[in-house]
């Protein structure tokens, strides 16, 4: 899928480092065509990208790292997590992306993760794609919700019998009741 992706994104191909001006940004001004958005949602699992935009730049940073600095615009559609209805929820978010060329992987059995999760190792090209994908991805609720849709209390029991509610199961919820009549002198 990652190849027809990028077959479909011609202007986000990856940028050779070599061929990057060291002197000025690379500015970058993106708007997916409906192609690349479909194929973008079948990967993400949404139902629609309506839209999806990327402005940014990238520039050198240090004699040889680059950062890539941008906007993510993009509109999505899936179904909503309690009553499947489409709901739409616009994304905007900042990208960053520090591309390093002294990259070290750690070699430990077992290493914490860094605070700082922007930065990665450079290669002989920067995917701007993966990075605007990445970004995408994160930014999609994972339970997106219809305005006013609510989970409600499924409450049933055998004929004749009281149904349980968050009261009764409660240890402690007679206590009050309990302790107000002792107060009172019924007890």
């Amino acid at each position: 899928m990652q190849n027809r992706l990028k077959d479909m994104s011609d202007t986000l191909l990856p940028f050779r480092v070599a061929d990057l001006p060291q002197k000025r940004d690379t500015e970058i001004n993106f708007a997916a065509p409906p192609e690349l958005r479909r194929a973008l949602a079948t990967e993400l699992g949404v139902d629609h990208l309506r839209k999806l935009s990327f402005k940014g730049a990238l520039r050198i940073a240090g004699k040889s790292d680059w950062t890539l600095t941008g906007h993510l615009g993009a509109t999505v559609v899936q179904p909503c997590v309690i009553t499947l209805e489409p709901v739409t929820t616009r994304i905007e978010e900042p990208v960053l992306r520090h591309y390093i060329a002294d990259w070290h992987e750690p070699t430990e059995a077992e290493i914490e993760m860094p605070e700082d999760d922007s930065s990665e190792q450079l290669g002989a090209e920067i995917d701007t794609m993966a990075a605007i994908t990445e970004a995408l991805s994160l930014a999609i609720p994972a339970y997106p919700r219809e305005d006013g849709a609510a989970l409600g209390a499924l409450v049933h029991a055998e004929p004749g019998v009281e149904p349980l509610n968050e009261d009764t199961v409660k240890p402690f919820a007679g206590l009050a009741d309990l302790k107000k009549k002792l107060d009172k002198g019924d007890g």
